[in-house]
């Protein structure tokens, strides 16, 4: 086990005190569970889920997207320009975050890549855990894998147990320690997040933790 300490998580992620401690026991059980036990790994593992999580606080996707940034994240194929301005947030507006998650995660693209069937799936399985498990395919499968049933009671990814098991979980069933055993922080990144988004501090993150842990 590589991860032994309060202090060492606080120094890998940059999360506060009392989110390592609230976490270090299902972390140390979501690595030991997915075979996350090198340092490569390890690293890979901390730095993207702490990106993921906004250093372990955040286990629900908030969606307050800007105008801009709904067009510049996820492209016109995904949401039309006239329902960005519609839904996103402005300085008189505030974001429609439901009505935003049904659209970039809904219709073909979210039947396709999240397995979302329903009108609604979009906002009813948004990111959650510290990985954002999203779309009704994923939480179906984690679901099974941990014993929960995630697409009915999705909040259960709220507990920090299951947060941090469904992280494990996405990583191990994506290939991403082979990928964190050749460094390779972009694949690991697109893996996770499907693009390049936030690759900087993603990177910054891996090479704060391999310092802890190599």
């Amino acid at each position: 086990m590589m991860l032994t300490s309060v202090e060492q998580l606080q120094a890998a992620t940059g999360c506060s005190r009392d989110r390592a401690i609230l976490f270090l026991p299902f972390l140390q059980g979501t690595m030991k569970a997915y075979q996350i036990t090198n340092p490569r790994r390890v690293s890979g593992f901390l730095s993207q889920i702490s990106h993921e999580s906004a250093k372990l606080e955040q286990l629900e996707e908030n969606l307050n997207y800007s105008v801009e940034a709904l067009l510049k994240i996820f492209g016109r194929h995904r949401i039309s320009e006239s329902d960005a301005r519609k839904f996103g947030r402005t300085a008189t507006q505030k974001a429609d975050r439901q009505s935003i998650a049904n659209l970039i995660y809904g219709g073909e693209w979210g039947r396709k890549n999240l397995g979302n069937t329903q009108w609604g799936d979009g906002w009813a399985l948004r990111g959650r855990g510290l990985k954002q498990l999203t779309g009704r395919a994923n939480y179906t499968r984690c679901g099974a894998a941990i014993g929960e049933d995630l697409a009915n009671r999705p909040d259960r990814l709220l507990m920090p147990v299951n947060a941090a098991l469904s992280a494990g979980w996405f990583w191990a069933t994506h290939g991403l320690n082979e990928i964190a055993d050749r460094g390779d922080i972009r694949t690991m990144t697109r893996v996770i997040n499907g693009g390049s988004t936030g690759l900087k501090e993603r990177t910054a993150l891996y090479g704060q933790a391999m310092e802890v842990f190599a």
